[in-house]
């Protein structure tokens, strides 16, 4: 992983680990159902942003490494693991 990709996922997990014990706070302080489902809505979100970001980097860095490398069995892996991380998401 690029270090800036990493630093900026880092960052956006750190505001998330905070919304999460923001959660648990609400749900500690029986706040409105609604408003807790409204948070964690949008802690679903953020991580689906940090998700993106991280797959955006593994394709421009290891499955574009495996298609320039030529290694037909390395980029048949990159893009079958690729095709499962995909076929796994909740979207």
């Amino acid at each position: 992983m690029r270090e800036d990709i990493k630093t900026s996922c880092q960052k956006r997990l750190s505001r998330i680990e905070g919304q999460v014990r923001g959660l648990s706070k609400m749900v500690e302080d029986n706040r409105y159902c609604i408003d807790i489902v409204t948070q964690i809505s949008a802690v679903r979100a953020a991580l689906r942003r940090v998700e993106e970001e991280i797959l955006r980097d593994h394709v421009a860095h290891c499955v574009e490494h495996a298609i320039a490398s030529g290694d037909r069995a390395d980029q048949r892996q990159k893009i079958a693991e690729l095709m499962d991380v995909i076929s796994r998401s909740d979207r």
